[in-house]
């Protein structure tokens, strides 16, 4: 097993052997300096649909201005963010030609030096604030040290090994989930990461802009369930398709829809009780859905703690969901709806989550009194105004 120290000396030879790629880079960049400066850069992956994406352009937008700018490293498929980060104030500028080619993978290396000198040539020192970017992990080493940098971690997964080397030049560390903050100090105590560094973590809960509502205005019926997300390997889709052809043979009144890209892998004309919204980039129109729909459902492998629990609860959904990440903390078993026994046993799965929609489909009145807990459960802990506030204290923190 790679120890600390392991992962350090591995980083150290690797900086010796970019070290003319940097130094290529830089000259780029002194003869192309910064047009302006700024007081942060930020680093995002994408600007694509997905719940830390709308993170992230909640943080840009509570912290960003026009003395800002936000690198986006990673292709997006897709442009559904775009326009909230613009709405920050940033400058905007997607380097994934460069950073994402692993054919000239060798322009990437260039591109940390580019970046570096012009991060480093700023007239006072700026922040930098990483989201989950590979290629902001890769710049760390190259910045000066008087650049304080922050790093935001979703969930525990491939990045929390990628992240050991560098971990000594953030100077905080936001995690969104307790849950996964534990996980990471216990995963990086085995590794023999220093505790000072350990120290630096910070929790800051995930929130959400939602409409005020009130349970007296939602539809009694039809009865219905709600996915809200993309179909990737985490999510697992397929448990819901399950789920729900085994409720429509018990009852087909009950209703269900989807939110999100479906890929082609899904054939959609078998479930003609499934209405299939697609990519929707309306933000009331998400929410009139949610509010139309009884409950959402969840089948995740792994969550940190998604925004679409968040959204949901705000307008009255009960929550079906496996037990993961910070869902334990928010969603209690017959007061905001129920929590799955099994996140690995995909039979039983199927036939709890079955068991508590068909219920919940029986006693409309059981599903009302959920959805108004649920209601004043997200209005109380999921304040946009608290999240913002969390992260202007935290990168405000010298003055800058």
């Amino acid at each position: 097993m790679m120890r600390y120290s392991h992962y350090i000396a591995k980083r150290k030879l690797e900086d010796v052997l970019l070290a003319p790629f940097i130094l290529a880079g830089r000259l780029v960049g002194m003869l192309r300096p910064a047009r302006k400066s700024y007081r942060c850069f930020f680093f995002f992956p994408f600007y694509h649909t997905g719940g830390a994406e709308k993170i992230h352009a909640q943080i840009a937008q509570a912290c960003g201005g026009r003395d800002c700018i936000i690198y986006f490293t990673r292709r997006s498929v897709n442009e559904t963010f775009y326009k909230e980060f613009a709405a920050s104030g940033c400058d905007l500028v997607d380097i994934s030609r460069y950073t994402d080619n692993k054919l000239l993978y060798f322009v990437n290396l260039v591109c940390r030096g580019i970046m570096s000198d012009r991060i480093n040539r700023q007239a006072e020192p700026p922040l930098v604030f990483n989201g989950h970017s590979n290629f902001a992990y890769k710049l760390a080493p190259w910045l000066n040290k008087n650049i304080r940098q922050i790093d935001l971690v979703h969930s525990l997964n491939t990045f929390s090994l990628i992240r050991i080397p560098f971990l000594s030049f953030y100077s905080s560390t936001v995690l969104i989930s307790r849950v996964q903050m534990q996980r990471h100090i216990e995963l990086y105590r085995t590794k023999g990461v220093p505790e000072k560094v350990i120290e630096r973590f910070h929790y800051i809960s995930n929130a959400s802009g939602f409409p005020a509502r009130s349970i007296d205005g939602k539809p009694a019926a039809p009865f219905g369930v709600l996915f809200a997300g993309r179909n990737s390997p985490e999510k697992r889709f397929g448990l819901f398709l399950r789920v729900a052809e085994v409720v429509h043979e018990a009852d087909a009144s009950v209703q269900f829809g989807v939110i999100g890209a479906i890929d082609n892998s899904v054939d959609q004309s078998r479930y003609p009780f499934i209405t299939f919204y697609g990519e929707m980039q309306d933000a009331d129109r998400i929410h009139d859905l949610y509010f139309r729909h009884a409950a959402l459902l969840l089948t995740s492998e792994t969550e940190g703690f998604p925004l679409v629990v968040i959204e949901a609860m705000a307008n009255g959904c009960a929550i079906i969901a496996t037990p993961v990440g910070d869902l334990p903390d928010h969603v209690k078993t017959g007061v905001q709806g129920y929590l799955l026994s099994t996140i690995t046993d995909e039979e039983k799965l199927v036939d709890e989550a079955a068991r508590h929609i068909l219920a919940l489909a029986r006693d409309g009145r059981l599903a009302m009194e959920m959805g108004a807990r649920n209601i004043q459960y997200a209005q109380d802990h999921f304040s946009l105004a608290t999240f913002n506030a969390s992260y202007r204290q935290l990168l405000n923190r010298t003055g800058s």
